[in-house]
Formats: C-alpha cells, sequence, structure tokens
C-alpha cells in the first residue's frame, strides 16, 4: 500500500460509519452472488459475507474492536430482526396447533442430540471444561447462546464463533441434506433446520419456502429455551 493510500485509509477507518458501510457492502456481494448462482445453498451470502470481511480486517490490520464500534448497529438490530420473527410464527399458528405433539417431541430429541453428540465428539479429542461449556449451545442463535456460555463459564467468544461456524454449515448442507432423505414436508423440514441451525439456517429456510421459515423461527425460539434448560444438565455427564 501506498503512503498516500496509506493516509487516506487511516483517515476512512477513523470515521465510526466505514465499516458498518464495508458490512453492508460484503452482504451485498455476497448476495448478488447467491442470486447469479440460482440461489445454491453452496453460494451463502452469510458465509460469502464473513469471508471478505475477514479478508479487509487481515489485509488492513484493523483489530476487531475497532471494527465493532463502526458496526455494532449491525449486531443491535439481532435483537428487532429475531422479534420480527413472530409475524410468519403468528400467521402459521393453525398449522402449529396441528401438529403441536410431534413438534415438541422433535425440539427434545434434536434439542438434546446438538448438545450431547457435540459434546461428546469434543471430549473424546481431549476438549477442556472451558471449550465444552462454550461448545455447549452452539446451535442457538447468537445472544442466547453467548448468556448460556457465560453461565456454564464458557467463553462467550468462542461460543460466539461456534455459533455463527454451525449456522453457516446448517445453512450450507441442510437443502441437499432434506433432499437426500427425501424429506418433502416443509414444516419438517423448516422445523429441523431452526433447531439445528439458528437465525442463518432459519435465513435459508425462508428463502426456500414461507412455511419452512415459519417453522424454522418456530424451532431456533424454542430450542433456544429448551437449551437454557437442558444445556447446564447434559454438561454435567462430561465435566
Amino acid at each position: 500500500m501506498s503512503e498516500d493510500a496509506f493516509q487516506l485509509w487511516s483517515y476512512l477507518s477513523s470515521g465510526p460509519l466505514l465499516w458498518l458501510w464495508v458490512t453492508l457492502l460484503a452482504y451485498l456481494a455476497g448476495d448478488t452472488l447467491f442470486r447469479l448462482s440460482g440461489r445454491k445453498p453452496l453460494v451463502n451470502p452469510v458465509l460469502i459475507a464473513v469471508v471478505l470481511l475477514g479478508l479487509v480486517l487481515m489485509q488492513t490490520g484493523t483489530p476487531y474492536e475497532r471494527y465493532f464500534e463502526g458496526a455494532q448497529f449491525v449486531h443491535f438490530m439481532l435483537g428487532p430482526a429475531t422479534v420480527c420473527l413472530a409475524v410468519p410464527l403468528h400467521a402459521a399458528l393453525p398449522k402449529v396447533r396441528a401438529v403441536i405433539v410431534p413438534l415438541l417431541g422433535a425440539l427434545v430429541v434434536g434439542s438434546l442430540t446438538a448438545i450431547f453428540t457435540a459434546l461428546a465428539i469434543a471430549k473424546a479429542l481431549g476438549a477442556g471444561d472451558t471449550l465444552l461449556a462454550s461448545l455447549a449451545p452452539k446451535s442457538v442463535t447468537a445472544p442466547v447462546a453467548i448468556g448460556i456460555a457465560e453461565s456454564l463459564g464458557g467463553a462467550p467468544t468462542l461460543t460466539a464463533v461456534l455459533v455463527i461456524l454451525t449456522g453457516m454449515i446448517g445453512a450450507v448442507s441442510v437443502t441437499p441434506m432434506l433432499n437426500a432423505l427425501r424429506l418433502k414436508d416443509w414444516r419438517a423440514r423448516g422445523f429441523a433446520t431452526g433447531v439445528a441451525a439458528h437465525g442463518i439456517g432459519t435465513a435459508r429456510a425462508f428463502q426456500v419456502n414461507e412455511t419452512a421459515g415459519a417453522f424454522a423461527s418456530i424451532g431456533m425460539g424454542l430450542n433456544a429455551v429448551l437449551t437454557a434448560l437442558l444445556a447446564p444438565l447434559v454438561l454435567r455427564l462430561f465435566m
């Protein structure tokens, strides 16, 4: 980077709104590629945005703290965005009432499986208590997962990373996986996605089908509550 370019970058990076714009542009680039690909799950806009932002931060030597100062408005909007999921949930209430018993059964099995398998594999690979506590809520939406991890003695920052990775892997793999399983019920597909891959998976479900998105938002919300209750109990088995 030339001296003039470096000085220009130093001036721009001192402004708090720069990183907000960089974040939005990174997601816009990811979404554009996603649309051009024909909405293929492997071309996930969140995954592309994360990679682009990571490259920009590495190349400019920008610490995460400075980036977050400018981009924290996006983080703040996670709360209202999650609340807005209540709109499709309310519209799907008649469909939910019709399958409430199997829905709750799938919730318990899915939540326990997500926690137990992650902890069992990590323990077998020699993970310590802090990592186990950070890993337990990895299938829950980030704000809730961080709170759960803190109460269990985990590392909130590590939990946030694990949550994002879980969501992106779920969003990329869920459609081809469920197609391979020949699961055609949009209610089941969406609910499984929400339980396993929280908000990022729910966004993917809405892209595929509105009913799937509504049931994914239900799965995400209910799994957040149930994981808060089950994670401490399951974690005791491995510590």
